[in-house]
């Protein structure tokens, strides 16, 4: 064997096996960053791809077109989607994130670049169906890991991340959606090589159990779109296994299961009042397909908004907001029912990576991320040629409808896409054999280019390292030092905190947004409830403003740095009326309501800085106005009431507040400023009535019962005045004579 041979097969081989090694991306977890299960498998995986396209370039420039991908046309529908991905992002609302994504998610055009290098490189390197099964086997043997260290999450094992009797595992992906993605497609891949002809004994068993264990972590995910998903896999590839390859067998066994399931369903959504169903966590939830279900309204709601931010332009319709970016149109027509108790539900995604791509890509994003479907289920169908192409045909059709029915109520993320596009590269390269394409050979009067080869790999091996260290490793720093001062605030370090953020800043990468955000919680937080600034306090709150404000610039049509900039004035603002900050409060949150006019916080804010400025009326108007936007939510009665209070109209605060059923005995701080208002009004029924509801929150507490005594003394219960006096004395000793003077004077 030639020198120039053995170069050959290394550098093949170094791109292979590096292939190969993406397969255990899944696995990776950094534990101690921002979105542990997101964050370091992006890190890797770009890492890993852009040392692979080195080696890869190298075998371009010895060897000539023989790796040159194969121009079928699922590889140009990929190519068209990542460079219409591209396209929306420069035509982005908010180009920077399009590109690069957040830290929550780790999408962006720059790693979805990275997924394509991924295809590109697969298909050319991996020439024959063995090396799609090694890598396919991989993948089974990896999500069989990932799927034990679910099962793993039901126990109480310390150093397994989400154990403590989850009930809804996520294995190693973090979200239990996500992890019943990417082990969908595990499932049927491991079915699809169980008919497989020509198996040994061990590979059927490995693939048989691979089938069933993964099936059942799908199943202990508690995700309903995923589980639709698998059994209408199963009963397709049921059936077209018996059309296909004509076996009875199959057909009475895939009819056998499809009435099982559906007599199973029948029976359980009959059931699903009785306590057996109610208190079982995954019955119950199998058992509620209501379309009022939560997570089925709040779908819609989602959606709608969606639709209506794509309609708001034509350049909405064609381009979509820009990827990474469905949180626009979501805010800008954010539906109010989201909210419940004050709390609310805020998207940075659809929930549905059709419609996701439709927002945010447009009309020209949707059809290239169509035609990937397209066109890959047009290769499927060309696969008669033997048994065993007709068994791929069937496995991979059915992995890639349940894929679809799994993504029509979720999205994708770095490990779904490993197994999307090792589906995608499988297909492109089993269409070859049944297309007119042919692979790329060497030109016959090509010379080996050994010192240009050589020379790109060193240049393009500098500018990875490069690469490497400003898009992966500095981001990294950043995000790990804002761990350590999230920590450091759980540990009621704040001045490591603040010196932790303020480095983290600093980097100024990748992130930026959400660690400055990060920041500007802390800051509140820590700030909300003092009393009074101090000069430290003030200087990193200012710090926080100087930071967020970047935010704004930044993301001009996002409403939340708005927002949390009043939020921040109105702390430094709440000890003078007259303070400039809640002017710079107002105007803050008065835009942050221009760019998102139904979300309900904003017009809190509002009235927090007519409330600092002891304007009570403005505060009242508006109070009243977000109480217009949805009327169930009871925190606006309770803050439109407390405002009343505030302004010394107490009758009229009771009448708000008791009227909307606000579960204010739920809350010691809430009960308290209640027994205020109703002490001023005399109301010692009522008193008594919070008192009780007290004692049973905090029964510790000594000052309740005597309270408590005090307010059954005034509306004549004596007998409870004595066992409440009694019981202040029993809890602190220090009440005895007090409480016996108090017993004293009832009798």
């Amino acid at each position: 064997m030639s020198n120039n041979q053995r170069t050959k097969i290394s550098l093949e081989n170094i791109v292979k096996y590096g292939i190969y090694l993406t397969a255990f991306i899944p696995l990776v977890i950094f534990s101690e960053f921002i979105s542990p299960f997101h964050f370091g498998k992006i890190l890797v995986f770009r890492s890993l791809m852009e040392i692979l396209a080195v080696f890869y370039v190298m075998l371009l420039f010895k060897y000539g077109r023989a790796y040159l991908p194969p121009q079928t046309p699922l590889f140009r529908a990929v190519t068209f989607f990542t460079l219409a991905f591209g396209l929306t992002t420069l035509t982005s609302i908010n180009v920077f994130q399009s590109f690069f994504g957040t830290l929550e998610r780790m999408g962006g055009w720059l790693s979805f670049i990275h997924f394509w290098m991924f295809f590109v490189i697969a298909s050319a390197v991996l020439k024959k169906k063995e090396d799609w099964l090694t890598l396919i086997n991989v993948s089974l043997a990896v999500s069989l890991l990932s799927a034990f260290y679910g099962f793993l999450q039901k126990t109480d094992i310390a150093w397994v991340i989400g154990s403590g009797g989850r009930a809804k595992i996520f294995g190693t992906i973090g979200n239990p959606a996500l992890f019943a993605g990417y082990i969908i497609i595990n499932v049927f891949l491991a079915l699809m090589l169980y008919f497989r002809s020509g198996n040994s004994k061990n590979e059927k068993i490995f693939y048989a159990a691979a089938f069933l264990i993964d099936a059942l972590a799908v199943l202990l995910t508690g995700v309903r779109g995923s589980v639709l998903g698998i059994v209408v896999g199963i009963v397709l590839f049921g059936f077209l296994y018996s059309i296909n390859l004509g076996s009875q067998k199959i057909k009475r066994y895939t009819l056998a299961f499809l009435i099982l399931v559906l007599v199973s369903a029948g029976v359980l959504y009959s059931l699903r009042n009785t306590n057996f169903v109610k208190t079982n966590q995954y019955l119950s939830r199998y058992a509620d397909i209501s379309p009022k279900a939560r997570t089925v309204q709040t779908r819609m709601w989602a959606w709608q908004a969606g639709f209506d931010g794509w309609n708001d332009s034509f350049k909405y319709l064609v381009l979509g907001w820009g990827p990474e970016m469905f949180n626009a149109p979501f805010s800008k027509h954010f539906n109010p029912n989201f909210i419940s108790l004050g709390s609310e539900t805020l998207f940075d995604r659809a929930h549905n990576q059709f419609l996701e791509v439709l927002f945010t890509m447009g009309l020209i994003g949707f059809a290239a991320y169509v035609s990937i479907y397209v066109y890959a289920f047009k290769g499927l169908n060309k696969l008669n040629s033997n048994p065993e192409d007709k068994v791929f045909k069937i496995g991979l059709i059915s992995a890639l409808v349940a894929y679809m029915i799994h993504n029509f109520f979720i999205f994708d993320t770095s490990a779904n896409y490993v197994m999307f596009f090792i589906v995608l590269g499988l297909i492109n390269a089993l269409a070859l054999r049944d297309a007119n394409i042919r692979m790329h050979t060497n030109d016959a009067n090509a010379k080996n280019k050994n010192l240009a080869a050589n020379f790109a790999g060193i240049v393009l091996m500098i500018a990875v390292i490069l690469s490497i260290y400003f898009f992966e490793v500095r981001p990294a720093k950043a995000n790990y030092a804002t761990t350590r001062a999230i920590v450091a605030s759980w540990n009621s370090d704040h001045d490591f905190a603040f010196e932790k953020f303020k480095e983290a800043m600093s980097y100024n990468t990748f992130g930026k947004y959400e660690i400055r955000h990060r920041y500007g919680q802390y800051i509140l937080e820590r700030t909300s409830g003092l009393s009074k600034i101090d000069e430290k306090n003030q200087g990193r709150l200012l710090t926080a403003i100087e930071n967020v404000k970047k935010n704004t610039e930044e993301s001009k049509q996002d409403y939340l740095p708005y927002l949390y900039l009043s939020r921040l004035y109105i702390v430094l603002g709440k000890s003078d009326l007259s303070s400039p900050y809640n002017d710079m409060a107002l105007e803050h949150s008065l835009k942050a309501l221009e760019i998102s006019p139904t979300f309900v916080r904003t017009y809190y804010e509002i009235a927090q800085a007519y409330l600092n400025k002891k304007d009570y009326q403005k505060a009242i108007e508006w109070f009243e106005k977000v109480k217009t936007l949805n009327p169930e939510v009871k925190l606006s009665h309770w803050y439109l009431g407390i405002t009343y209070a505030q302004k010394g109209d107490f009758n009229k605060a009771v009448q708000v507040i008791e009227d909307s059923g606000y579960p204010y005995k739920g809350s010691e701080t809430d009960a308290l400023r209640m027994i205020d208002i109703y002490f001023r009004l005399g109301n010692y029924r009522k008193l008594a009535e919070i008192y009780e509801a007290l004692v049973k929150l905090n029964s510790k507490d000594p000052q309740y019962y005597a309270s408590l005594a005090a307010a059954y003394k005034q509306i004549g219960e004596i007998d409870k005045a004595i066992k409440a006096a009694q019981a202040a004395a029993q809890i602190d000793p220090s009440f005895a004579k007090e409480a016996q003077d108090f017993i004293n004077s009832l009798r």
